[in-house]
């Protein structure tokens, strides 16, 4: 009995000397500047950086595989804090926003079946695209909505979602998380937008929706900077030419065009 028990402990002295030798061994050295870094960081975990998580974003920053401008939440103020710790220049980098390219709701596109299945967008896809004409548009079952780690997006009326300017930190979770991929992101500054994503020719689109572009190249012959041009059915804004001057909004025989300066805007139909 002895024996064995002067076995038992000398096996556990023995078994404690060996992890105390491979703890200092293999011990991680937590980086200072990292746990600095991460004390900035909004601890959302979103991974619109690219990262596994704020504190593996931190870790690349220090690393010098990340810019400290990455985290699109923080906003300007805490890279340059960060770029100051690490005792180097963080470039500008314009914000960008969620926009939804889509006005096809309940009331603008017309229905092929009902739709009795999961309240989940992919679910509806997979299904007739939820018994809507337009198989390019908004399913509106709200999974951007549910994606947001912000709560910036809500559901409207209109089955369509309503993207809050001040809260949208342009993290692009939003963006993973629609299969249509009917929600992008933009330069916030550029109020002038899409909202259409239908590559269908315009006749089609004529016959399942209100409110679709019809690519009449109206607004591709208005726009002196030459900042928009119809290509494969649809228009498309080149944000880097794009003056907010809006007038192919004004000219846009469908109302697709959105100018978010001016009057005629309205978030209720848009988001």
């Amino acid at each position: 009995m002895i024996a064995a028990v002067w076995g038992l402990g000398g096996l556990g002295l023995l078994f404690g000397l060996l992890l105390g030798i491979a703890a200092r061994i293999f011990a991680v050295n937590k980086d200072s500047k990292a746990e600095e870094i991460l004390e900035l960081l909004p601890g959302a975990n979103c991974g619109a950086c690219g990262f596994p998580g704020c504190s593996g974003l931190a870790a690349a920053i220090v690393r010098g595989e990340a810019s400290p401008a990455a985290c699109t939440v923080c906003g300007s103020d805490a890279a340059e804090t960060i770029a100051q710790i690490l005792g180097i220049e963080v470039a500008a980098e314009d914000c960008q926003i969620a926009r939804l390219i889509c006005r096809g709701g309940d009331s603008q596109v017309g229905l092929q079946a009902d739709y009795a299945g999961l309240n989940d967008c992919r679910s509806a896809k997979a299904f007739g695209f939820g018994g809507k004409a337009c198989t390019f548009g908004c399913l509106g079952l709200g999974n951007c909505a549910r994606a947001c780690p912000f709560g910036a997006i809500s559901m409207g009326s209109d089955s369509l979602p309503r993207i809050d300017r001040e809260l949208c930190t342009g993290c692009g979770v939003c963006v993973a998380a629609c299969p249509q991929s009917v929600l992008e992101l933009v330069p916030k500054p550029n109020r002038v937008f899409v909202a259409c994503s239908s590559t269908a020719p315009g006749r089609k689109v004529r016959q399942v929706c209100k409110v679709g572009c019809i690519a009449c190249r109206i607004c591709e012959k208005v726009c002196e900077p030459e900042a928009i041009k119809v290509e494969n059915n649809i228009a498309r804004i080149d944000y880097s030419k794009c003056n907010n001057c809006g007038r192919c909004a004004e000219k846009c025989p469908r109302g697709i065009i959105i100018n978010e300066l001016a009057d005629q805007y309205s978030a209720s139909a848009v988001g």
